[in-house]
């Protein structure tokens, strides 16, 4: 995997925090009698750096023991070294990178607002272009990928990135927002969903029978739950899984082996901020409280039992008891 050995990141202007003083932390908390099993008495959220602007896309790399992320508005990955603690540029520019993961080879896909294309970096350091238009027309921006176990890989492209020059560049839209499914063996891109308002983060279930997807403009806001039909050509009818109403913003998201949903989540006050975790049923089971409003999540560690969440200022983490899928 390619990276250099730049400083640190800034730390600088960080969100005050505090860390627990005893165990069993109280930012984790049960709204529901089934979240406890999924807390490790003595494990306690754990403030890994600061200095983001906008964090976002969380990746592990475990046999590199690094943890990749982005910071949009700064133009850069970040790479946080699990053995030193140290934080390091990864790749700057990055195209303002948002959404990362891993193919079924162990290398890094990447979806770029300011290419408005999803790429794939080689294992000697090449970057190869998975999917920069459809049907003659430029994507928007690429915000979440997630790669299906056939190596198919799935992103959603609203127009956040496009929209300004903070977090891309300034651009008009060529094509209406959308869900795309890009098969790299065949050279293959189709659109799997369409109409969604600002589609955001995806995920599959643990069998890959449902593929989960964020509308982040709809009003409330919601997470959706589409059956993914045999042969994971297409999508079926879409049903809200999840609505948001009042009770915050959901963003990125990853499933564990039990089919729960770990949610960024946030609208800006106490109580809000931080990961809301639902069960397969979208109910919600438990929140961890953080200081700021989370944008996505990854499961990562030996065992795959470290929570990392990214923050808008500062990188987060906490084990837990499951495994991501």
């Amino acid at each position: 995997m390619s990276g250099g050995t730049a400083p640190e990141a800034d730390r600088t202007n960080e969100t005050p925090w505090v860390a627990s003083p005893r165990y069993p932390d109280a930012r984790l908390r049960d709204l529901d009698p089934g979240f406890a099993k999924y807390r490790v008495m003595n494990a306690a959220v754990e403030k890994l750096c600061g200095g983001l602007r906008w964090g976002e896309g969380p990746v592990w790399f475990g046999d590199h023991r690094c943890l990749l992320f982005s910071d949009i508005p700064n133009n850069r990955i970040l790479r946080w070294d699990e053995e030193t603690g140290g934080v390091s540029v990864f790749r700057k520019p990055s195209n303002f990178a948002n959404g990362n993961t891993r193919d079924r080879e162990g290398r890094l896909v990447t979806c770029e607002h300011g290419a408005r294309r999803v790429t794939r970096t080689e294992h000697d350091g090449r970057i190869t272009v998975i999917a920069d238009g459809f049907e003659g027309k430029r994507l928007n921006s690429p915000n979440d990928v997630v790669v299906r176990s056939d190596g198919t890989i799935w992103f959603t492209d609203p127009l956040f990135g496009i929209g300004g020059d903070y977090e891309g560049e300034r651009a008009e839209s060529e094509i209406p927002a959308a869900v795309y499914c890009a098969d790299p063996s065949r050279g293959t891109l189709r659109k799997v969903a369409e109409g969604v308002p600002g589609p955001n983060g995806l995920a599959f279930s643990p069998d890959e029978g449902l593929l989960y997807l964020v509308a982040s403009r709809a009003e409330p806001r919601q997470i959706l739950s589409y059956p993914v039909r045999a042969g994971g050509v297409s999508l079926g009818e879409a049903r809200v899984l999840v609505e948001a109403e009042a009770d915050g913003t959901p963003d990125g998201f990853r499933v564990d082996e039990d089919g729960n949903l770990w949610c960024g989540w946030g609208m800006g006050r106490d109580g809000l901020d931080g990961v809301r975790v639902f069960n397969a049923s979208g109910a919600p089971i438990g929140h961890v409280d953080l200081p700021e409003r989370v944008a996505n999540v990854a499961f990562g560690g030996w065992r795959r039992n470290r929570l990392f969440m990214a923050g808008c200022r500062s990188l987060y983490s906490v084990f837990v008891n499951t495994r991501g899928c």
